[in-house]
């Protein structure tokens, strides 16, 4: 028995599965404001939900109840939901949303997978944002993780092996590849002393990356627009301070070098040489954690955020 509902069967097309279920890594809301900005120019309708009681933990994301003048007036369940609908130039999409399950995982994504055969997805992306030490005066730079090399090498990736905890996201890549789908994560790298605030650079760049691997087309007008304010605001904290200053500008020359180095090995491997793994080691022995500089952030941003 499936834990969704389907309520309505889209017209048969070729669509691109684009999921964002919150509850795992997203800094500066970079997915989730990149979903937002997908939701909000996509005309879509709901075609199916997942069972709230099989999958969420309502005592971890308790349902919102509204209370007017005292009389109880409705509540509002947290759901993991499907919306299909097409772009602005007819590419077919499929939207996953929600809360990230707590329960149930395996089962799940078996249910994913068959909404995906179902429907004629050709391709799944995940939309993620971590924080990392880079700054935020050089361009968003995104990683992937795929199912298939040749994804990987549309987006770039991570050199290197990893093991690190696992969000739902990941674990439904690796069913997608295991049953032969093409499936990928498309993650910004957030500077990591503004994380904790909306960071719209971060969204603006996923959704350009979701265009280079998907060729769905969103306007990102909006965000570059607020990614511009939020930059300026930055800017006016930081120069007040020789100490961030200093702390921007080694964030900088490493930002610099590893572009360097990458752009370095691509030329060798065009006259024949190896593609070796980009990037370089810090400039200083020791690179600041930037946290006081967050938390000053932090301080200059409440309640002025974009």
């Amino acid at each position: 028995m499936a834990l969704y509902d389907l309520y309505a069967q889209p017209p048969r097309m070729d669509r691109v599965m684009v999921m964002c279920l919150d509850g795992w890594i997203d800094a500066g809301n970079g997915a989730g404001g990149a979903m937002a900005a997908l939701r909000a120019t996509t005309d879509t309708e709901l075609i199916a939900s997942f069972d709230n009681d099989a999958l969420i933990d309502n005592r971890a994301r308790r349902p919102m109840v509204q209370i007017t003048d005292g009389v109880l007036d409705g509540v509002t369940w947290p759901t993991i939901e499907v919306r299909a609908g097409v772009d602005k130039v007819g590419h077919g999409i499929l939207l996953l949303t929600g809360p990230e399950p707590d329960m149930c995982w395996q089962e799940f994504c078996r249910d994913v997978l068959r909404l995906a055969a179902d429907l004629s997805v050709t391709l799944t992306v995940g939309l993620g944002a971590f924080p990392t030490a880079v700054p935020h005066t050089r361009p968003i730079r995104l990683a992937s993780t795929s199912s298939h090399r040749e994804l990987a090498d549309v987006i770039g990736f991570m050199p290197g092996t990893i093991e690190v905890p696992s969000g739902i996201h990941a674990v439904l890549e690796q069913a997608m590849a295991d049953d032969d789908r093409r499936a990928m994560g498309v993650w910004a790298r957030v500077p990591h002393y503004i994380s904790n605030w909306p960071y719209p650079a971060a969204s603006a760049a996923i959704l350009d990356g979701l265009q280079r691997v998907s060729g769905i087309v969103v306007d990102t007008a909006e965000l570059h627009a607020a990614a511009a304010v939020t930059q300026a605001r930055v800017n006016s904290l930081i120069g007040n301070s020789e100490e961030h200053t200093t702390l921007l500008r080694q964030l900088e020359a490493q930002y610099d070098t590893e572009m360097g180095a990458e752009l370095g090995t691509e030329r060798a491997g065009e006259r024949g040489g190896d593609r070796g793994a980009p990037g370089a080691g810090p400039l200083p022995d020791v690179l600041p954690s930037g946290d006081e500089l967050a938390a000053e952030l932090e301080r200059f941003l409440r309640g002025e955020t974009p």
